[in-house]
């Protein structure tokens, strides 16, 4: 297992959290972002993140930023207040050794502690890994939406997992 810390995130990770997140973004389909951000819209993210909308950083050891987590408003309707959905990304090149779960753990964890009740994952499908984790964490599948998105000349599915925390 990878040792390391969970932090919330700060201004001097902007770089490197685009960097992770803009892997996803130009050469895959796990997330729909078709433009890769700027390190001024990252920081902007970590910016306005807080405790009902934490973004944490996973830092190894060696001080390398491996990955962030992040909770986002679900509906902007008061009525969805108290449900979030979140998301994680990993440095591609520094997968496995429990960062993943870890970090996404403690994303939930803060969320409870912020009062929040219901957390949605939505998954780009197929992505048996991110299934892998959200279930592991106790998530459950709740929704299945066909071909709701397009990317890299592919029509996506999206599954929904739900958690109540």
């Amino acid at each position: 297992m990878v040792e390391g810390t969970v932090r919330g995130a700060v201004a001097g990770d902007a770089a490197r959290l685009a960097e992770i997140y803009n892997h996803y973004v130009t050469t895959t389909i796990v997330t729909f972002g078709s433009e890769p951000v700027t390190v001024e819209q990252m920081a902007a993210d970590i910016a306005a993140a807080d405790e009902r909308r934490p973004l944490l950083a996973w830092e190894d050891a060696d001080g390398t930023v491996a990955g962030f987590a992040m909770a986002s408003s679900w509906q902007a309707r008061c009525a969805f207040a108290n449900t979030v959905e979140t998301t994680v990304y990993l440095d591609p090149g520094l997968l496995g050794g429990g960062r993943g779960t870890r970090l996404y753990s403690a994303l939930l964890d803060r969320l409870r502690d912020a009062g929040l009740r219901t957390v949605l994952g939505g998954i780009a499908l197929p992505n048996p890994a991110s299934i892998g984790l959200h279930e592991k964490l106790g998530f459950r599948k709740v929704a299945h939406l066909e071909r709701v998105g397009d990317k890299l000349g592919q029509q996506i599915d999206v599954g929904y997992w739900q958690i109540i925390l």
